[in-house]
């Protein structure tokens, strides 16, 4: 049995998921209502570039993580964190003229960053972890610094600028110097693990080895149905708030409260899944965020502490979301003996989800006449921020009670 992981290395690890969630917030949440409302660029076009954009980066995550198995970890994470600082700062920083291509630019740039060092970072906490209760902890840590990132950049929008629009593009001067410290703190207190060397595999063979088991393969379908019904809400829920319920002001104080309830939230999944499988407490999430996103669709201008309660609820299973899953495919992979390659396909399944929410949801408002910061197209905004999600969660809910057994990896 692994000796248990002191809580200061824990910890350490953790940090670094701050700035990475931090930046991934105005990455997958603002950016949308950011460009439309900063630069009011047609949904149509917003769309299809968020579209391409991430398919592009969903697509490059298998191979990232083929390299995370092959070069040391540590090394591409340091390596990684330069182009995704740069890129975040040009992506809040739009010019006047030629506003499409610098979005698509600075994105790629940014996603390319992000993308080796999440996988890096993922799969170096799978070598650390050394057991399922190890990884757990690891997985529990950064999930739970990463909510207080995410938390810090809700926040702060409202704090450092009267206007959500600039005081989004105020968060690209916070990112570089939160990066360095958490990135220092972590290298330095954590070390690199067993250094497993994966297999001499070509990365094709890699990637079907990983699709070969079918423990993964199925934590997979129901990680991408469980994922699209949050990407939904995640990419609309800006406009959601200006729109429907009137009160824009308030975006910043709802998503920190969805995610403070997130973090709060997280040692008593990691302890229910301690006691009664991580399955079941996965299980029971899911439950809770379906019965609190019920009412969504019923609400409309001032209905804020209604909605605030929705978010208080569903932050609550949030943080089952985040730890269990990703934990579940940490031992899978440690299993296989490739962890890199298994997160890199997990991180191609999580951009996809948002992919999709962002690429189909945002030029099908705009074709059935929904225009951002007027009266038209309301209800199918509300359709589908609402209502879609809630199909997503069914769905994943059966697929996990359905395969239950196969999942909890002992």
């Amino acid at each position: 049995m692994a000796a248990t992981l002191p809580l200061p290395r824990v910890l350490a690890y953790g940090l670094l998921g701050m700035p990475l969630a931090f930046a991934a917030l105005p990455l997958y949440v603002h950016v949308p209502g950011f460009y439309a409302f900063a630069t009011g660029m047609d949904l149509a076009l917003l769309g299809g570039i968020l579209l391409a954009t991430r398919l592009l980066d969903a697509l490059v995550d298998p191979w990232l993580g083929w390299l995370a198995d092959r070069v040391p970890r540590r090394s591409m994470l340091v390596l990684a964190l330069l182009p995704f600082a740069a890129g975040f700062f040009a992506l809040l920083n739009p010019p006047e003229t030629q506003v499409a291509v610098w979005l698509a630019g600075s994105l790629a740039l940014t996603y390319l960053g992000f993308s080796a060092a999440s996988v890096a970072y993922q799969a170096w906490g799978a070598d650390v972890g050394g057991d399922s209760r190890g990884r757990t902890r690891l997985t529990a840590a950064r999930e739970g610094f990463g909510l207080l990132g995410v938390v810090l950049a809700a926040a702060l929008p409202g704090w450092l600028a009267a206007s959500p629009v600039q005081g989004t593009a105020a968060l690209a001067w916070v990112l570089p110097p939160l990066l360095a410290i958490a990135a220092l703190a972590a290298l330095a207190c954590v070390g690199a693990g067993p250094g497993r060397v994966a297999p001499a595999l070509a990365p094709m063979t890699s990637l079907r080895r990983v699709l070969a088991d079918p423990g993964f393969r199925r934590l997979l379908l129901v990680f991408v149905a469980n994922g699209l019904a949050a990407a939904l809400p995640a990419t609309l829920f800006l406009f959601f708030v200006a729109d429907v319920l009137r009160a824009p002001a308030a975006s910043g104080a709802l998503l920190a409260l969805y995610f403070v309830a997130g973090a709060a939230s997280l040692p008593f999944w990691v302890a229910l899944a301690a006691r009664r499988g991580r399955v079941v407490a996965w299980l029971l999430a899911i439950g809770l965020a379906t019965l609190a996103f019920a009412g969504a669709g019923l609400l409309g201008p001032g209905d804020v502490l209604p909605f605030a309660a929705i978010c208080l609820l569903s932050g609550l299973a949030l943080g089952a979301d985040l730890a269990l899953p990703a934990a579940i495919a940490a031992d899978l992979g440690e299993r296989q003996g490739q962890a890199g390659a298994c997160f890199g396909v997990w991180n191609f399944a999580a951009k996809l989800n948002l992919a999709l929410a962002a690429g189909l949801s945002l030029p099908l408002l705009g074709w059935l006449g929904y225009v951002p910061g007027g009266d038209r197209g309301l209800p199918a905004l509300i359709f589908a921020y609402a209502l879609l999600p809630l199909a997503g969660k069914a769905l994943a809910a059966f697929l996990l009670w359905r395969w239950r057994h196969f999942l909890e990896v002992r």
